[in-house]
């Protein structure tokens, strides 16, 4: 069957294309790893010495964004192409709902063998969830309801968890190629996901990669930073230098977990014909930001909330190395898989676009904007359940304890009907170059509407809103739009089609 399921993929291309076999596809995403922190875009501290190589050989994106600047929203967005407001997934720990076509569901139809390794944080993982990758697509996983740590506790195709000995990052690249020799073997494509644990803190590290930043301590100990204990589960202050020598340890050993997973592409012959991507899930979280290109941490619609890092590498469709000055997102990876794949979009409202002109360079303009925006919570309306909570319990432990709890429960709720209310939040839209922000003041609900222009200005220094009113009051309109549509999924319209 799976065979059979191979052939219909090459079907679906043309016999023109028939010859060739179907790319092999790896979507790679760290945690809470943000555009400054590589090599590659002039860290003064952090090595990546594989993410480097990748960015000088492949296609770079220079302005990658994560369509939310916190994770779980943005995970929606990767697997759906749609903003995660448009199923409810507002915040870390809000789940996605089970009625969203992802892009494994959507490969699993393409006749690849879909696996998902690492963080999964869009709902439980467990087998009788919904909304786990089994019930989203995947056909194995090996996956964590949140984020993870050395000898990490994951669950097998949703079964109870187990520890894995091991740095985490090599853990789950570990698991990822066994899963690929499988698929290999039944000669059968394969869609892979890996969502690493790393760098989200609390950190920890190899001591050969906590060696490398020996000097960190003593050159940032004045600042203190607030953030998990190891130790305790719970909140702990500590300088920041002690900080960044283990969340730089974290990110090293996940570079280096890229690198094997990478030179065993190359050892069995799928390194050409294997589209690898790499992305972060939002910008720099506060207690390891240094503050230095751009303006805001994760948490912020800035850009320093929302830019990563983004590769593509995939020597058979990009035998050159390229930067573009293309602004993509997260969002954009469904309907470029559907594109590669020759699969429709599902009949639904999608928020990215095609990025295949963009690997194929014949286009360096986006032909649609770019929205972030942070539903505002405070007035979450938390009437029906969407899902059983019963359903929505997790079963992986973590390091950092909520409500003196080591496991994480997802919640979602009908949203039926939409007010005023419901369009607040911080929210941006980036049209060509410029990028209108929006939100109200904490205290007094006042309304703060900023304008910037990213190609002068991308630090978002110096507001423009008051010099260009025309196209101010455009992307005003645009972005009032938007969310009306968004709202619109929101009361489930998209699922009565």
């Amino acid at each position: 069957m799976k065979h059979l399921h191979a052939l219909a993929f090459l079907a679906c291309l043309g016999a023109s294309s028939a010859a060739e076999p179907p790319p092999n596809i790896i979507l790679m995403m760290g945690d809470d790893h943000g555009w400054e922190e590589t090599g590659y875009n002039g860290h003064p501290h952090v090595k990546t010495p594989v993410l480097d190589d990748m960015a000088a050989t492949c296609l770079r994106f220079e302005n990658f964004y994560a369509a939310h600047p916190s994770c779980s929203p943005t995970r929606a967005s990767f697997m759906t192409g749609r903003h995660p407001n448009r199923m409810g997934t507002f915040n870390p720990g809000f789940s996605v709902r089970p009625e969203e076509i992802t892009v494994a569901k959507i490969l699993a139809k393409a006749g690849y063998h879909c696996g998902h390794f690492g963080k999964w944080h869009l709902g439980p993982v467990k087998a009788e969830s919904p909304t786990s990758p089994g019930a989203m697509g995947f056909h194995e996983w090996v996956s964590h309801d949140n984020f993870f740590e050395i000898n990490p506790s994951l669950s097998r195709n949703g079964g109870p968890p187990e520890i894995i000995q091991g740095e985490s990052s090599a853990v789950v690249i570990d698991e990822a190629i066994k899963f690929i020799d499988r698929s290999r073997k039944e000669k059968q494509p394969f869609f892979t996901v890996v969502w690493f644990g790393s760098p989200h803190e609390p950190y920890s590290g190899l001591p050969e990669d906590l060696a490398l930043y020996d000097d960190l301590p003593a050159k940032y100990k004045d600042k203190k930073v607030r953030l998990t204990s190891n130790a305790t589960g719970g909140t702990t202050t500590r300088p920041q230098g002690e900080v960044l020598r283990e969340r730089y340890a974290e990110i090293t050993a996940m570079d280096r977990a890229i690198g094997t997973l990478r030179k065993h592409l190359a050892t069995s012959g799928l390194r050409d014909n294997t589209l690898l991507f790499y992305c972060g899930d939002n910008g720099t979280s506060a207690d390891g930001s240094l503050v230095l290109p751009h303006r805001g941490v994760k948490g912020q619609v800035y850009e320093g909330g929302v830019l990563v890092p983004g590769l593509i590498e995939w020597p058979t469709r990009i035998p050159r190395p390229r930067n573009t000055k293309v602004r993509a997102t997260t969002s954009d990876l469904l309907p470029t898989l559907c594109t590669l794949t020759g699969q429709p979009l599902p009949d639904r409202p999608i928020d990215g676009t095609d990025l295949m002109p963009v690997i194929d360079g014949k286009t360096t303009e986006r032909p649609k904007p770019i929205w972030v925006w942070q539903f505002d919570t405070s007035h979450l309306k938390k009437t029906e359940p969407y899902i059983d909570p019963s359903l929505q319990e997790g079963t992986t432990p973590l390091a950092k304890k909520a409500g003196g709890k080591a496991t994480r429960d997802f919640s979602n709720f009908r949203h039926p009907e939409i007010t005023e209310s419901d369009y607040l939040g911080p929210r941006a839209i980036i049209d060509g170059h410029y990028k209108l922000v929006v939100h109200e003041q904490k205290k007094t609900r006042e309304v703060k509407q900023e304008l910037f222009d990213l190609a002068a200005d991308p630090a978002e220094k110096t507001s423009v809103f008051d010099q260009q009113p025309d196209i101010a009051k455009k992307l005003q309109a645009e972005l009032h739009d938007w969310q009306q549509s968004v709202l619109n999924s929101l009361t489930g319209a998209d699922y009565r089609k």
